[in-house]
């Protein structure tokens, strides 16, 4: 099985799952549009990790993607799945952890490695 294939289907679970996570949140909390400003609000976290995941997740899918056209190396895959291991982090950090204006150490994983991975897999379409 290809990981970047593997991966790619992850990411785009955490992201229509955070969706639907949304949409619960709103019918729970009847409210079709915004939410409390507050860090703790429920709605306001599943709002903060959707929006996250769908900066990222898309263009890591189209990285993921490309990679799995090709054999890649063993770092890219690694990479590959680390940085879906931190999307995932920073999305629980973002509806799980204490509040929204406090880091932990989940969300700062995930900030960081997606950063690194970022980087790191779009680096690597220049030089493989």
């Amino acid at each position: 099985m290809n990981i970047a294939i593997v991966c790619t289907a992850l990411l785009g679970l955490l992201l229509f799952g955070l969706g639907f996570n949304v949409s619960m949140q709103r019918r729970k909390n009847r409210r079709s549009i915004g939410h409390e400003p507050s860090p703790v609000d429920p709605l306001h976290r599943a709002v903060r990790a959707h929006a996250n995941t769908a900066e990222y997740a898309p263009f890591f899918a189209v990285l993921f993607l490309w990679y799995a056209t090709k054999p890649a190396p063993l770092w890219i895959l690694a990479t590959i799945a680390l940085a879906t291991a931190a999307r995932f982090a920073l999305a629980g950090a973002l509806l799980f952890g204490p509040s929204l204006n406090r880091a932990n150490p989940a969300r700062m994983f995930g900030a960081l490695f997606t950063y690194i991975c970022g980087i790191a897999l779009a680096a690597g379409l220049l030089v493989t």
